[in-house]
């Protein structure tokens, strides 16, 4: 359904604000990691009050992948530039295509299967200029962020309706794992708080509470897809506010994400229609 589509990418709209407020911040990754994600579980169990149930094993598995994305994607964009952290976490889609056959028994179609070079193209145009050494633990940590997001994405997809105890207590389970060290950090000044507030109750909560709805009609393999306009947005946002410069190459990197989103986003919706046995087995 066009709508789910939709949901996705005002997911991946929210989610890409994360660069510039992190740059804007004073404080810790440590606080940032654990303030946001607190203030989303909260969020995200007023969004669903089923999310407040403990999950089940399975469930639990996907929160945890989903707490070491969140945790990992902030100390990674302290540690690196925004543009590295947000293009190795984005290249989640990679795993989302190799697993998803056999964790789901989704079978990716040609079309989303052509579409993988297409948005590699673009993001490795994008990111040419920027993606340079001297931040080799930052650029490691995205890494394996992007490797949690896809499992993430996998588990949030196959558990289907309990995917808002996965939102919830993963965000939980982010947030308390790392508040010791985010003791020790500076006093929040009242910039930091409304950063903070900005990125648990938007950026993170109603990002994930749109990403949730959207991934329920759409196979895992294009939402993780669609989402990629996320790495074309943030350093636009990060750029506007924090004065992080894109270089030339993210222009047409960039040109290239937003055609291919819109070409997915389209033949997506219509193929749903013409085929609806293939969204009632997904």
């Amino acid at each position: 359904m066009l709508r789910s589509r939709l949901y996705l990418l005002a997911a991946a709209v929210l989610w890409s604000t994360a660069g510039a407020a992190v740059k804007l911040c004073s404080l810790t990754a440590w606080q940032i990691a654990s303030g946001r994600s607190l203030i989303a579980a909260l969020v995200l169990a007023l969004a669903f009050p089923a999310g407040r149930k403990l999950p089940s094993r399975r469930g639990l598995v996907a929160a945890l992948a989903y707490a070491v994305t969140v945790v990992s994607f902030i100390i990674a964009n302290k540690l690196t530039t925004s543009a590295n952290a947000i293009f190795l976490q984005d290249t989640a889609p990679l795993y989302v295509l190799l697993l998803s056959p056999l964790v789901l028994r989704e079978r990716p179609s040609r079309g989303e299967l052509a579409a993988v070079p297409v948005f590699l193209l673009g993001l490795s145009l994008f990111f040419l200029d920027q993606l340079v050494p001297g931040q080799r633990w930052g650029n490691v940590i995205a890494l394996g962020s992007g490797v949690a997001f896809a499992m993430a994405i996998l588990g949030l997809r196959a558990v289907g309706e309990e995917g808002s105890s996965v939102l919830v207590w993963g965000n939980l389970i982010a947030g308390f794992s790392v508040l010791v060290p985010s003791l020790g950090g500076p006093t929040p000044t009242a910039l930091d708080v409304g950063l903070l507030l900005f990125l648990g109750v938007f950026q993170l909560g109603m990002a994930y509470t749109l990403f949730h709805r959207g991934l329920r009609e759409t196979p895992a393999v294009e939402a993780s897809l669609l989402i990629l306009i996320e790495p074309v947005l943030n350093p636009v946002w990060t750029f506007l506010l924090a004065g992080e410069r894109p270089g030339p190459w993210a222009l047409v990197g960039g040109a290239i994400i937003l055609l291919a989103t819109a070409w997915r986003t389209l033949l997506g919706s219509g193929a749903s229609a013409q085929t609806p046995a293939r969204e009632a087995q997904s």
